[in-house]
């Protein structure tokens, strides 16, 4: 199976170099790689209905003759149809392919045929539109049906796949030892890839997939383990005392209960014989910050460095204000690294910190680039770990010796889910907000309502409030989506004339982005039109309100984090959505927002309505992309295959016994893109 992965797809029977292009646009760049090209669904022809007890609007299979040959129409506008009809002893079925000529050539008169489609009715008349059809002689029972791209036919993909099971060998090596198969009654790799593609009948359909989402779910967990270096050797960094009462002395408030909880988790970690790896999730302001300083406090105090890494350089500033204000009259040296950082002050930066002249480094990726040298780095953190992946965590910590690990995530995940996506790290969770977070109300319109929100604008900019305005393009598009520029313009002219507007996106300089959020957090900006580069951005108390136009467009944990923005002053606020979808779901959606302020009851509504794929984005948080398993809805399979996981991961973890090297195999090209 290695090797398929070493030869390219363009060499397999029936690819040449064009379609070898499109093969990879799919993500298969090699004959290895398509055989992990799993349908995404099947058309069942093996219980075909007749026309007469054919379910309607419903996918399904029906038998019967060609009675009349497909006929061409020419019809306005350049289309030309085929009307074929076919009949089963009992009733007809109107046919209607749309600009298919070779359907004439396929479809023969007097010849039976299982058709698959969505049968409608008109009157007594029963109609199936560009159904697949196969003749009943050689139709196979259950169809694959692949994801396609243009040029590309799930039948042609099809072609493709059945070569490559050609090139199989007769005794292939299987990364599930027999005796792992036999525990969790799992069959064997080369059934299961036959049988994902080609099923033999539904049963042979549910083996071959239980097999392969067991088999992908325990090569991650085994990953996420090997990448988290649970190796259990011993810290070189065990805290000798906990300063944290130290610490709290420091602070202008008093730390809630679960604040307290997830620093004396954390401390009970850094205290114990090996290197703490820790993940703290907790709803937007809930306190992270806090969490993460009196971890580095104490770390410091002992002799160590601390390094914190935040996604934008306006939160990596945030963060150095904030910490060195905090830490500074504690003797904590705070150093600050960004891209934009002028060559010779990033060189004499280099050169303290080397020396061990700086405590604490706060920034951007830049903390993993080349010339970054730590005088003896004990604690690693990353902010927002949702927008890092899970090789830049790991790249942060080798420059240290086995540093303590934090890394902290204000997306709320479903607690069972988090344990199981963030295989390698232990979990705390901030559920308890600090006093004084304002309730945020928070209403769902259609765009009628504008001119009212406007006015609803004008009058709290009166007041003296700010409001952020969130567009989901910077330019103007043609297909009916707010953009940060035009929008920001009309404000100017027509419906905000009076109020000083301005705008923010991504395209912008570091420096220009910079200058507008210090303009906004000072007051000199009443409304910031933005796209979601606020998502993660400085507080600005006096911000009351948060219009978000294009709701639909975003997930509900996004807009969660969007509504967070808002709501750290002494004022009440509101965010407006609008939206002019009429799609049920989608409302639905946005209705669960208004009802709760509840980041994980939110998370969890999310998850059910909108599915992992899209709650977790194509990365998923920084693990590579799953090929068949669903992190919902396999959600026992996830279990068992961590538990398994971490049982082979005691008994080998470097993965070099003969049983395991097949899986160590497999992790490396799941964990391709990622450096190990």
């Amino acid at each position: 199976m290695a090797s398929l992965y070493r030869q390219e797809i363009q060499t397999l029977k029936g690819v040449g170099k064009r379609r070898a292009e499109l093969f990879r646009k799919l993500g298969a760049p090699s004959v290895g790689a398509l055989l992990r090209l799993y349908p995404r669904t099947y058309e069942d022809f093996s219980h075909p209905f007749s026309i007469r007890s054919a379910p309607l609007e419903t996918d399904c299979a029906v038998r019967a003759v060609v009675e009349q040959a497909p006929r061409e129409i020419r019809i306005h506008g350049g289309m030309v149809l085929y009307k074929a009809l076919a009949d089963d002893g009992e009733s007809t079925l109107k046919l209607t392919f749309f600009n298919n000529r070779y359907v004439k050539n396929l479809l023969r008169q007097g010849e039976e045929y299982l058709f698959y489609g969505k049968i409608t009715a008109h009157f007594l008349k029963r109609e199936m539109a560009s159904p697949e059809f196969y003749p009943s002689a050689v139709c196979p029972s259950i169809l694959p049906i692949y994801r396609q791209t243009s040029g590309l036919s799930s039948r042609m993909i099809g072609n493709a796949v059945r070569e490559t099971l050609k090139l199989l060998p007769s005794q292939m090596s299987d990364p599930l030892s027999p005796t792992l198969r036999k525990e969790h009654s799992l069959c064997k790799l080369d059934f299961a890839l036959k049988n994902i593609h080609f099923p033999t009948d539904s049963e042979s359909l549910k083996a071959a997939r239980e097999r392969l989402i067991f088999e992908e779910l325990l090569v991650l967990q085994l990953g996420l383990l090997e990448m988290g270096g649970r190796t259990r050797t011993k810290s070189p960094f065990p805290l000798q005392n906990d300063d944290t009462e130290e610490f709290y002395r420091l602070l202008p408030f008093c730390p809630t209960e679960a604040q307290r909880r997830a620093i004396q988790e954390a401390m009970t970690d850094m205290r114990g014989g090996f290197p703490m790896n820790r993940l703290i999730q907790g709803d937007v302001g809930s306190g992270k910050t806090a969490v993460a300083a009196a971890l580095c406090y104490s770390a410091i105090k002992n002799g160590m460095q601390a390094a914190l890494m935040a996604p934008t350089e306006i939160l990596a500033r945030q963060h150095a204000q904030t910490l060195s204000a905090l830490l500074s009259s504690a003797g904590i040296r705070v150093g600050l690294l960004t891209g934009s950082l002028p060559l010779a002050e990033k060189r004499k930066l280099h050169d303290a910190l080397a020396n061990g002249e700086i405590d604490l480094l706060i920034g951007t990726h830049a903390l993993i680039s080349s010339g970054v040298t730590f005088y003896r780095l004990g604690l690693v953190i990353t902010d927002e770990q949702h927008r890092f992946g899970v090789e830049q965590r790991a790249a942060l910590a080798a420059k240290g010796n086995r540093p303590h690990m934090l890394v902290m995530s204000a997306t709320p995940i479903p607690r069972t889910l988090a344990l199981m996506i963030y295989g390698d790290l232990d979990l705390s969770i901030l559920d308890e907000l600090p006093p004084g977070r304002q309730e945020i109300k928070t209403y769902a319109v259609t765009p009628n309502y504008r001119p009212r929100i406007f006015e609803f604008i004008r009058k709290h900019v009166k007041k003296g409030q700010q409001c952020y305005i969130i567009c989901p393009m910077i330019d103007e598009s043609d297909n009916d989506m707010a953009s940060v520029q035009t929008y920001t313009k009309r404000l100017q002219e027509k419906w905000l004339p009076d109020c000083r507007i301005s705008a923010l996106h991504g395209r912008m300089k570091a420096k220009e982005k910079e200058s507008i959020m210090n303009q906004f957090a000072s007051g000199e900006i009443d409304v910031l039109v933005s796209t979601t580069v606020v998502e993660v951005g400085v507080d600005v108390p006096n911000a009351t309100v948060m219009l978000i136009e294009n709701a639909e467009r975003y997930g509900l944990s996004q807009l969660h984090q969007l509504r967070g923005r808002i709501g750290r002053g002494k004022d009440a606020s509101t965010c407006i959505l609008i939206s002019a979808s009429k799609n049920q779901q989608t409302l639905a959606r946005l209705k669960v927002l208004c009802s709760t302020s509840d980041g994980f009851r939110i998370a969890d509504e999310d998850l059910k309505l909108r599915g992992p794929g899209d709650f977790f984005g194509n990365r998923q948080h920084g693990l590579p992309t799953l090929k068949i398993a669903d992190m919902m809805t396999d959600m026992e399979v996830l279990k068992k295959a961590q538990t398994t996981a971490q049982a082979i991961f005691r008994m080998d973890s470097s993965l070099s016994m003969p049983e395991h090297r097949g899986l160590r195999a497999e992790v490396h090209q799941l964990f391709q893109d990622w450096t190990y």
